[in-house]
C-alpha cells in the first residue's frame, strides 16, 4: 500500500505503481483516483479493521480457553488467526496514510510496517496450505497420519512456517523506506537505481506463484486425492471433517485471485497492446477494489469457523452465555436467565474423550 509523493500524481502512482513515459506525451494526471482512495477507502479499512479484530481475538480465545490445542489442525487454525492479526495491526497506520496522503510514522515504522504487512499476508497463505495438507493426511493416509499429525510436528512446522513467510516478506523490510519531498512524505518501496521494472515485475510474480499458482497446485492434489477416497468409502462425518477446511480454501481464491490477476497486469502494463493513460488509470482503480475486496478475507475465517465448524460453534455459545449472556439478562429482560445459567454450568470438556476423536 503505496501512495505518492508528488501532488500531479505524474512521478509516482497512486497504488503502489510504477510511471511510464506515454509515447513522449504530457504526463498521466491521477489526482481524481487520489480524491477518490482517500475518500472512499479509510471507511471501507476501518470496517475491516474492527470486523477482522473482533472475529480473530474470539478464535483465539475460543481456542485458547478450551485447551484445543493438543490437536495439530487446531494449532494451524490458531497461527492462521493470529496471521490475519498481524495483517490488521498493520492497517490503522494504512487508514491514516490513505486519508492523509502523508506518511507520519517514520523510517523504522514504515519498514517494519510493510513487512510485518506481507509477512501476514503469506503466513495465512501458508498456514492455509498446512491446513489443506494436514485434512489430505488425516484422510488419504490415516495409519500415518497417526504417528505424524502430533503437537510436537505441529508446532515444528508452524516455525518453519513463520520463518517461511518472513523470507517471502524480506524484499519489503528491506526496500520500503520513508521518503519526504517538500510537505509531502511517503512509505513506499525504493529500488535500485535502473530496476524498478524488474523488482516490480518480482513482486508481481512472487504473489502470484506463492499466493496463488503453487497453493492452487498443492490444494488440487490434495483435494483430488481427498475425493477420490471419500467416493471409495463413503462417511458423512469424514466430509464434516473436511468441509471448514474445503471452504477457507475456496473462499481464499475468490478473494485473493481479482488481487493477484490486477496485480500481474499492473507490473506488465508496459508490454500491453494499448499502453496509455486511460489504462494506467483503470488499472490504479481495478486494483484499489480488489485490494478492498482481499483485505475483507481476513474477517471471513472467523465467520467460517462459527457456521461450519460444529464444535467451534459450541464452545462459542457456551463462551457468549458464560461471559456475556448472564451479564446481559440483568439489564435486559427477553434474555432467559435460567437457561443462561444452565448452559453456562456445563464444563465444555464434557464428553471431551469423545470428542478428541473428531476435528470438528
Amino acid at each position: 500500500m503505496e501512495t505518492s509523493i508528488d501532488e500531479s500524481e505524474t512521478e509516482v502512482e497512486v497504488f503502489g505503481t510504477t510511471p511510464y513515459d506515454y509515447a513522449g506525451l504530457w504526463p498521466c494526471e491521477k489526482v481524481n483516483i487520489k480524491d477518490l482512495g482517500a475518500q472512499f477507502l479509510p471507511p471501507l479499512y476501518s470496517l475491516v479493521f474492527i470486523v477482522g479484530l473482533l472475529g480473530n481475538v474470539v478464535v483465539v480465545v475460543i481456542l485458547t480457553k478450551y485447551r484445543r490445542l493438543r490437536i495439530m489442525t487446531n494449532i494451524y487454525l490458531l497461527n492462521l488467526a493470529i496471521s490475519d492479526l498481524l495483517f490488521l495491526v498493520t492497517l490503522p497506520f494504512w487508514i491514516h496514510y490513505t486519508g492523509w496522503n502523508k506518511w507520519v510514522f517514520g523510517q523504522c515504522m514504515c519498514k517494519f510496517l510493510s513487512g510485518f504487512y506481507y509477512m501476514g499476508l503469506y503466513s495465512e497463505i501458508f498456514f492455509i496450505v498446512l491446513l489443506t495438507i494436514d485434512r489430505y493426511l488425516a484422510i488419504v493416509h490415516a495409519v500415518f497420519a497417526l504417528r505424524a499429525r502430533t503437537v510436537t510436528f505441529g508446532v515444528i512446522t508452524s516455525i518453519f512456517t513463520w520463518v517461511l513467510a518472513g523470507l517471502a516478506a524480506l524484499p519489503e523490510f528491506a526496500f520500503h523506506e520513508f521518503q519526504e519531498e517538500d510537505e509531502y512524505s511517503a512509505c513506499s518501496p525504493r529500488y535500485p537505481e535502473n530496476e524498478e521494472d524488474t523488482w516490480k515485475r518480482f513482486h508481481a510474480l512472487r504473489m502470484s506463484i506463492l499466493g496463488l499458482a503453487l497453493p492452487l497446485l498443492i490444494m488440487a492434489i490434495c483435494y483430488t486425492g481427498i475425493i477420490k477416497t471419500l467416493l471409495r468409502c463413503p462417511s458423512r462425518k469424514k466430509y464434516k471433517a473436511i468441509r471448514l477446511i474445503f471452504v477457507i480454501m475456496v473462499v481464499f481464491f475468490i478473494f485473493w485471485t481479482p488481487y493477484n490477476l490486477v496485480l500481474l497486469l499492473s507490473a506488465f502494463q508496459v508490454i500491453l497492446p494499448e499502453n496509455n493513460c486511460e489504462q494506467s488509470k483503470q488499472l490504479d482503480l481495478a486494483m484499489a477494489v480488489t485490494e478492498v475486496v482481499a483485505y475483507t478475507h481476513c474477517c471471513v475465517n472467523p465467520i467460517i469457523y462459527a457456521f461450519v465448524g460444529e464444535r467451534f460453534r459450541k464452545y462459542l455459545h457456551h463462551f457468549f452465555y458464560r461471559h456475556v449472556g448472564i451479564y446481559l439478562s440483568k439489564y435486559l429482560p427477553f434474555f432467559p436467565r435460567e437457561k443462561l445459567e444452565r448452559a453456562s454450568s456445563i464444563s465444555p470438556s464434557t464428553g471431551e474423550q469423545k470428542l478428541l476423536s473428531e476435528e470438528f
